[in-house]
């Protein structure tokens, strides 16, 4: 199956070199290429890629806000980050507004397309480094524990096999139950987390996985 890959960069020769990758490697096919958040919104409900590379630094609209309408759009899409921004405000946000993987734009080009075929899979790639602030960002604030212990036991797990990057039909073939009842259930994560994406249902796992290991044990 080719992935069909949009991209959302205002610089012309970024731009211009992911387009080049992406349709000179085997199983990928660039769909379009937009140079504003508005022109994304506006034509990419008709072209439906796979998944979009989205700058943050954008003329006009930021790349976030852009994430946030366009899933609204393109519920489907998956969303990858690609800036050179890694503060922790703007993982979060990002994650938040619905992508689905942040990278470094210094990321190595057979890192970039491994990660194009992971969040195609289901999978949450992100660069190491960015991996790291998230984490040492949990560990500074408390988690929204009450909610993750609302999933029931068969919920958390379906959660921990999103988090190690199964797709749907490989955690139903491993769970030995159908898609739609594996499918069914991230529904209900999702709104037990109060999150509309797999990235932002990712993050809070981690996060209240962090707490759980950083919490001190109970004497006695």
């Amino acid at each position: 199956m080719t992935i069909r890959v949009s991209i959302v960069e205002d610089d012309v020769r970024v731009r211009g070199n992911l387009a080049r990758l992406i349709d000179r490697s085997e199983g990928f096919r660039c769909l379009s290429q937009h140079p504003s958040a508005e022109n994304a919104l506006e034509e990419l409900p008709y072209q439906l890629p796979d998944v979009v590379l989205m700058d943050i630094n954008l003329p006009g609209m930021n790349g976030i806000e852009c994430v946030r309408r366009l899933k609204e759009l393109l519920p489907k899409a998956q969303i990858i980050m690609l800036t050179v921004y890694e503060n922790t405000e703007n993982i979060f946000n990002a994650l938040t507004a619905g992508a689905t993987g942040y990278l470094l734009k210094q990321t190595p080009p057979a890192e970039l397309l491994a990660a194009i075929r992971d969040v195609h899979r289901g999978g949450s790639p992100m660069t190491s480094q960015i991996a790291r602030k998230v984490v040492a960002s949990f560990k500074k604030n408390t988690p929204a524990q009450a909610e993750t212990e609302a999933l029931t036991p068969r919920e958390q797990e379906i959660l921990d096999y999103l988090t190690k990057g199964y797709a749907y039909k490989e955690i139903a073939e491993a769970l030995k139950v159908t898609y739609d009842t594996v499918h069914a259930h991230i529904r209900n994560i999702y709104e037990k987390l109060h999150v509309r994406s797999r990235g932002q249902a990712v993050a809070r796992h981690l996060q209240q996985t962090t707490f759980q290991r950083a919490a001190p044990a109970h004497p006695g």
